[in-house]
């Protein structure tokens, strides 16, 4: 059973593999993969250690009639640098992220092409995550606006901007905060813009099969945070350069993946001046696709 505050990220997870399992029953096309990866320097806010952490991975993608979904659940485990709240054990963080993709030229039976774009789609989703730390964050983001679709001769890269408005929960209590009653617990975040830049490309380096995939979200002021600060522009990039070792190991393309992954993040949650709020972490990465 999941424990109370939980239970959204269950139902919303739930709710995504369900969206993925109908999809994929009409699909024209899906990939769904198992991944893991590892790294010693994540950062958290307000606190000054590298924190190490094994994050395992679900990911699915799929094409139907009108356009495209995307899920990504990760479970990630710190180490003792990042306690359970109570504990000296690392702390266990769920995040959720669901995508949907309406393609303009399936929609009117013309892409909508200019330059190198080769369609224009209206996204939307959901972000969820939940962390048995004292803070005990849940984040609820919701995001919608325009992508632009790149003509790439292999894979895609897209360009989205989202307008986004994010909720959460902080379980501290700041007495001498900047609110004579102290701060927040639940708190609304002013809506704001999210630039997001995705990517997945593959390529041949000689005889070796690559890609190299990840993220850039570039993410506007939110207001006031717990405490009544102002919250600063957030950036995450997470990236990752990946050898098809099932390939060449006589499993066939796209099975097996192993690679390097570096992630990036700067004003983490929006929080700056503070220890922990930017990383810089390498990372070993594995994808087994089903």
């Amino acid at each position: 059973m999941f424990p109370r505050s939980s239970q959204p990220l269950a139902a919303g997870a739930a709710l995504c593999l369900a969206v993925a399992s109908l999809s994929a029953q009409a699909a024209t096309w899906s990939d769904t993969a198992i991944g893991y990866r590892y790294g010693t320097q994540f950062q958290e806010p307000g606190n000054s250690n590298d924190v190490a952490k094994h994050v395992l991975q679900f990911t699915h993608a799929s094409g139907y009639a009108l356009g495209q979904n995307f899920v990504n659940l990760d479970l990630l485990q710190s180490d003792s640098a990042d306690p359970a709240r109570n504990s000296d054990e690392g702390a266990t963080e769920a995040y959720l992220v669901y995508r949907h993709q309406l393609h303009a030229g399936k929609v009117f039976d013309a892409p909508l092409a200019f330059g190198p774009v080769k369609d224009v789609a209206l996204s939307g989703g959901f972000d969820l995550n939940t962390k048995n730390t004292n803070f005990a964050p849940r984040k609820r983001q919701l995001l919608l606006g325009p992508t632009l679709k790149f003509d790439v001769p292999r894979g895609f890269l897209d360009l989205s901007l989202f307008y986004s408005h994010e909720w959460n929960h902080c379980g501290l209590d700041f007495p001498d905060s900047c609110s004579s009653q102290g701060n927040e617990n639940d708190i609304s975040f002013d809506p704001y813009y999210q630039l997001n830049l995705a990517w997945g490309l593959p390529f041949e380096a000689g005889a070796l099969p690559m890609k190299f995939q990840g993220f850039f979200n570039l993410n506007g002021e939110k207001g006031e945070d717990y405490v009544g600060e102002e919250t600063a522009a957030e950036q995450l990039m997470r990236t990752s350069l990946m050898l098809d070792a099932g390939q060449l190991a006589g499993m066939g393309e796209n099975t097996l993946w192993v690679g390097a992954g570096y992630e990036y993040w700067r004003n983490k949650f929006g929080n700056q001046d503070k220890p922990g709020v930017d990383t810089d972490a390498l990372m070993f990465q594995l994808e087994w696709h089903l």
